[in-house]
């Protein structure tokens, strides 16, 4: 069983795999830093400074004004839809950045495939010599 188990575990494939999951993590991680610290700012200031973060509903008390993680500590009964709208906007730019990426690892596979093989080279002229002297041995063999 334990033979069994290290087999699995240590497939090329899955070893990949736990690369590409890990990597993804980081990946995940960078896009949330790039929408939190770079796009949610911006989008801010084009619609007045309003922070998507603390844009919510609560459905006890909706005239409440309060900070969203001060609501969800108060145990508020919330809906959240300017964290959702954070959330989608990450998921729409690591949805586009893989689709950058699968498009350019394409690419390259397609231009991989579509290069013919190079030609072979041209004989020297001591090689065609040298075939002419095969090709005349065997026709005296063939007429001995």
């Amino acid at each position: 069983m334990l033979k069994d188990f290290k087999e699995f575990a240590f497939k090329g494939n899955l070893i990949d795999m736990a690369v590409g999951i890990i990597i993804g993590g980081a990946f995940g991680t960078v896009v949330k830093s790039l929408v939190d610290n770079v796009f949610m700012p911006v989008l801010g200031k084009v619609t007045g400074g309003v922070n998507f973060t603390d844009m919510y509903v609560n459905l006890n008390f909706p005239d409440t004004k309060v900070p969203y993680a001060d609501a969800l500590k108060a145990g508020e009964p919330v809906i959240g839809y300017g964290k959702f709208v954070t959330d989608f906007i990450s998921f729409m730019l690591v949805a586009f950045a893989v689709y950058l990426i699968v498009k350019k690892a394409l690419g390259i596979l397609k231009r991989e495939k579509a290069e013919p093989a190079p030609a072979a080279p041209e004989p020297t002229a001591q090689e065609k010599l040298l075939a002419e002297i095969r090709d005349l041995l065997k026709a005296q063999q063939g007429k001995a």
